[in-house]
């Protein structure tokens, strides 16, 4: 099995070469990882001691950021070396002020793991919610690195539990603890006798209550609303926004105001969604030297301002739960102690399912009960102020994962 694993990530680097040719992604995949080693060599000493945190994307960051930001006040004597397996991660973080190396993580050869582990020689190396890579977790083991998963999740669907999976549970050996984020995670880990494990939550809970602590006020987002009734649609699939623009066209009143965030800045998505809306709309890029109070919908076509834009809204829509991939983030319009609102497709998602279950979170599936949610939530005060204390409830009963995973580390420092 080995030896099939390595033949198919030498072929993968071959691929992924000729891909790169006609895929800009691919391009960022192939060429971010040409100087990896040369970046680790001169930012890591010998003499360093060094933190290693994985993530696979953007999404585990944020997982992963409370523990990062935490661990720097903590070892301010540390470096901290952050990798990222996709581009979609890297681009995004890769000047991210509490890590001192920042870079792609090699492709998993035998021969990359054992120069990337020379270089970066961690004192810890932790991988968030997933991303087990054979020949890496091979190398820590054998250097007797300790190794910690957090925010993990695992499923029985997962090959580690099937009955052909004995050669990637002879992988989670590597991992001197297991953080999960729930009770079915951890039996399943027990299940094949692995004991070493805590339910410790989701770090992104401590991630999205400390935004509550910043200052999220933006002088254009206060210019449009003007303390008006505010319904927030972030990270929007055009399947969210039919159903949104037959709202804002029937059903709106005129003194509701709307800020659409789509999850794809695209330049043609865009301007279907602000036509499709008349003169209804102002785009964000639009906004210098006009009148914003005068529209009733604002389009974000820019990325980064969403969770600031929450905190001005009234009821929060969250997109992706009429697509395939699923509903996006409900926790952090949900810290802002606002309902949240969601399609069907949601039941991958611990969080959205918890929040459902406690009336924070409401489920659409229809033109129909999208009105109605809608409608409801603006004109029943007492049933939004509700959901919206429900919602932030869950968020603060589920805040601290990573202060025990820190003092795990700190344990197995001394």
């Amino acid at each position: 099995m080995q030896l099939l694993y390595n033949l198919f990530v030498f072929l993968s680097s071959i691929i992924l070469r000729l891909l790169a040719l006609f895929s800009p992604k691919i391009k960022l995949f192939v060429s971010g990882r040409k100087n990896v080693f040369d970046v680790l060599k001169e930012s890591i000493q010998p003499t360093d001691s060094v933190f290693w945190i994985h993530c696979a994307s953007l999404g585990e960051f944020e997982q992963g950021r409370p523990l990062i930001e935490n661990l720097k006040r903590k070892h301010a004597d540390y470096k901290l070396v952050l990798t990222f397996f996709s581009p979609s991660g890297y681009e995004v973080q890769k000047n991210y002020e509490f890590a001192d190396v920042v870079v792609y993580l090699p492709l998993d050869s035998v021969a990359n793991a054992i120069r990337f582990l020379k270089l970066v020689h961690p004192s810890v190396a932790i991988f968030v919610k997933y991303e087990f890579w054979p020949n890496m977790l091979n190398q820590l083991k054998k250097q007797k690195t300790p190794t910690l998963l957090v925010s993990g999740i695992f499923r029985k669907e997962q090959v580690f539990f099937q009955i052909y999976g004995s050669w990637m549970r002879t992988k989670l050996k590597t991992f001197s603890h297991f953080f999960v984020q729930n009770q079915d995670s951890l039996q399943l880990l027990e299940n094949i006798n692995f004991t070493n494990s805590t339910v410790s939550g989701d770090t992104r809970f401590d991630r999205v209550f400390d935004i509550l602590k910043r200052d999220n006020t933006l002088d254009f987002i206060e210019r449009f609303s003007v303390d008006s009734y505010v319904l927030v649609a972030g990270s929007t699939w055009k399947e969210d926004e039919d159903l949104l623009v037959s709202y804002i066209l029937n059903k709106a009143t005129s003194d509701e105001k709307i800020i659409i965030a789509p999850h794809n800045i695209n330049a043609e998505a865009i301007q279907s969604l602000k036509q499709s809306l008349g003169d209804k709309a102002v785009l964000y890029s639009e906004r210098e030297g006009v009148d914003l109070s005068s529209f009733q919908v604002f389009i974000i076509d820019t990325v980064g301002l969403l969770t600031k834009i929450y905190s001005t809204a009234h009821v929060a829509y969250v997109g992706g739960g009429y697509t395939k991939s699923g509903t996006h983030n409900v926790l952090e319009p949900a810290t802002f102690g606002i309902p949240v609102v969601i399609g069907p497709n949601f039941i991958k998602f611990k969080e959205a399912q918890d929040l459902v279950a406690l009336q924070g979170c409401t489920v659409t599936n229809s033109q129909d009960s999208v009105d109605a949610v809608l409608m409801g939530f603006r004109e029943d005060t007492s049933s939004r102020l509700k959901s919206g204390k429900a919602a932030q409830e869950y968020i603060k009963s589920s805040l601290g994962a990573s202060e025990k995973i820190s003092t795990y580390i700190d344990s197995v420092l001394k």
